[in-house]
């Protein structure tokens, strides 16, 4: 906001991306929403008649007219002061095809994604400098049994977790329905709407796992081509990431096809129909759930980390398996493997060990996160951590 021109901050709805900005709104910044149809059928019409007035602008949920992107481009060139533009949109906006022009040069693009567990506690957290720098991470509070299975279920969107545990899977089927029957229009021309709903469920039930397009396309009766698209549209809207996997100099052992996960673990328990109650009796189905909260939270410590660090999976042919991979720029290497039980053994370690061998010098730790109380170390650089660890 200091030196930039204009900031989009990108994120699904109901994640606090309004709420953030409206709290910038003042006499000389003016906050307008394109989800009001009079506003956008206005800025539509005229961009810029309306945005060449005095002062500066916050737009929220630019996606519903990505064309203004051109005519903002023009006024910042006529008048480079930083803050100018605050733009919101509940879609991954630089994606879009129908996009006007992407600003560069002009414009810093945030992630805002639902709430991390840090900052449910009012508290930075100090994860990824602890675990490149080869320390353990203390857990704050204690995050283990029945109280792991609630943090989960909650999910980060904050209407989500103000909610009775009754009550989240209402407010998460309506929420899916919303988008299903709105926001997808915004993004893409998709000729069937109606099965987005079912690859929605489809996703859910393999969430975690490799995906395979020809077999999802298959069980909708669309081809991989279609069906790649479909689920790019689900991306798009912050719902699915494709986590792609981790290789070295494209080794022939590794495995390609990227793995699907949900954003949210709150949703995708909903769509699942997992209660804590099932939780508690059959863990072998807390399994791919408690996988996607811990992939969803260490994308959200990413976000906020002053280096890039990108997040992969490990699996090679021979059935080794790393469930995420944090790789900093200069190279160094983080591995976490996903246990959803209060035991751990030395066979639970034996993906990270091959993440060892296949990058040499270059594993900084190696974590088994799991649903216990104790930092046991298992060998050199390879330690098994409660799940607590990640608010550290």
């Amino acid at each position: 906001m200091t030196d930039t021109p204009a900031l989009l901050v990108n994120g699904p709805r109901q994640c606090g991306k309004t709420t953030l900005v409206r709290s910038m709104a003042d006499a000389q910044r003016r906050y307008v929403t394109l989800d009001d149809d009079n506003v956008l059928a206005s800025i539509r019409q005229d961009p810029t008649g309306f945005l060449s007035r005095d002062g500066s602008w916050i737009l929220d949920e630019v996606q519903r007219a990505p064309d203004v992107l051109r005519t903002i481009k023009r006024l910042i060139d006529e008048d480079r002061r930083p803050g100018r533009f605050v733009l919101t949109g509940s879609a991954d906006v630089l994606s879009l095809p129908t996009i006007a022009d992407s600003l560069a040069g002009r414009m810093e693009v945030l992630t805002l994604l639902p709430l991390a567990g840090a900052e449910v506690l009012h508290r930075p957290s100090t994860f990824l400098h602890r675990v490149f720098g080869g320390e353990v991470p203390p857990p704050p509070v204690p995050l283990n049994g029945a109280a792991l299975i609630d943090e989960v279920l909650c999910g980060g969107y904050p209407e989500m977790r103000r909610r009775a545990p009754a009550r989240r899977a209402a407010w998460a089927r309506d929420y899916l329905h919303a988008i299903m029957a709105r926001d997808v229009r915004d993004v893409a021309e998709i000729a069937r709407l109606d099965l987005l709903p079912r690859l929605m469920r489809l996703a859910a039930a393999q969430a975690g796992q490799l995906c395979n397009y020809a077999a999802l396309g298959a069980q909708l009766q669309l081809d991989e081509k279609t069906a790649r698209r479909y689920v790019g549209v689900l991306e798009t809207l912050f719902l699915l990431r494709r986590l792609e996997p981790w290789w070295r100099n494209e080794s022939k052992r590794l495995v390609k096809t990227p793995k699907l996960h949900f954003l949210d673990a709150g949703l995708l328990a909903a769509l699942r129909g997992l209660t804590a109650a099932q939780l508690a009796q059959d863990r072998t189905a807390f399994g791919p759930l408690l996988e996607t909260w811990v992939f969803s939270e260490l994308s959200k410590l990413a976000r906020w980390h002053e280096e890039p660090v990108r997040l992969s999976f490990l699996r090679t042919k021979d059935q080794y398996e790393v469930d995420v991979v944090l790789e900093r720029a200069d190279g160094a290497l983080v591995g976490i493997e996903v246990k959803a039980a209060a035991t751990v053994q030395a066979a639970d370690f034996r993906g990270l060990r091959q993440l060892d061998a296949e990058a040499p010098g270059r594993l900084r730790i190696g974590l088994v996160l799991y649903d216990g109380t104790q930092a046991l170390p298992f060998g050199e650089r390879l330690w098994a951590v409660p799940l607590g660890c990640l608010w550290g």
